[in-house]
């Protein structure tokens, strides 16, 4: 089952005096939180009023954060956002959707479970945890499926991974 909020970033700190927040984003890209109406806050709504990006933190100010004392409340919060807010293309997945699904090979060997990916410079990368940790490079040539119905990745591994 899928979650419904997804976990995308923490709030560091307050910035300024009239109540906006600097946020660590947990996405591929910090301007994915730009496209936001609204946020969620220990399962609260928030009405995103400004956001912006800056050296790869997401500042925001929302509706009712309209002083210090009430941004600092919210200081080591996790924000969080609905999925049904920004449904994805077919074919694209939230990655917090790919972590716990059966990680298979290519003759449908069980190779363990995607335990996380790793967000790199170079791109992702799959780290599988079976009978020993694989690590797997995020491209076309090693992921060869990916069926979130049957719950499984497939992989393609070379010598060596």
């Amino acid at each position: 089952m899928t979650k419904r909020y997804l976990e995308s970033g923490r709030i560091l700190n307050t910035h300024g005096l009239r109540g906006e927040v600097k946020i660590d984003p947990w996405c591929d890209e910090p301007e994915f939180l730009l496209d936001f109406d609204r946020l969620y806050i220990d399962n609260v709504c928030y009405r995103v009023l400004s956001s912006r990006v800056q050296k790869n933190f997401v500042y925001i100010k929302f509706d009712g954060v309209d002083d210090l004392d009430k941004a600092i409340a919210l200081k080591n919060k996790i924000v969080s956002i609905n999925r049904n807010d920004n449904p994805l293309p077919e074919g694209e997945y939230y990655l917090q959707d790919l972590i716990g699904l059966k990680a298979l090979g290519d003759a449908d060997e069980e190779l363990g479970t995607v335990s996380d990916i790793l967000t790199l410079p170079s791109g992702k990368v799959y780290v599988i945890k079976g009978a020993r940790e694989i690590l797997v490079p995020g491209v076309d040539e090693f992921v060869r499926e990916i069926n979130m119905d049957e719950g499984f990745m497939r992989f393609h591994l070379i010598e060596g991974m």
